[in-house]
């Protein structure tokens, strides 16, 4: 059974940074994706970024060239560090991992004020 726990998010100014992570435990495969969703109230939950272990990245639309997303595959954890953040940025972020199924976190909340 993989869990993930993940740490970050928090109140900041539009034009701020903040960093999240994520670890998971558990059975995990080598081979995996990991990254970060997101979701605003009254709206889908969206891709913010992944990551596949052998280090591809993709990202959503609305956050290209200010977040960036990493791994480090001995300890499982991902990071997401944000930049430039707007208020449009506010909701929660989940932690995601593809391992013989979707696991997810329990979601951090990030809030940028304008």
């Amino acid at each position: 059974q993989v869990q993930l726990r993940e740490s970050g998010g928090g109140l900041v100014q539009a034009g701020g940074s903040l960093r999240l992570s994520c670890a998971a435990s558990g059975t995990i495969f080598r081979s995996n994706v990991m990254g970060w969703y997101r979701q605003a109230p009254g709206k889908q939950r969206e891709l913010v970024a992944r990551i596949t272990s052998g280090g591809n990245t993709n990202y959503g639309d609305s956050v290209k060239g200010r977040f960036t997303i990493s791994r480090d595959n001995e300890k499982n954890t991902v990071h997401l560090q944000m930049n430039s953040l707007k208020p449009e940025d506010t909701a929660v972020y989940y932690c995601w991992i593809s391992v013989a199924g979707d696991v997810w976190g329990q979601g951090t909340q990030v809030t940028v004020s304008s």
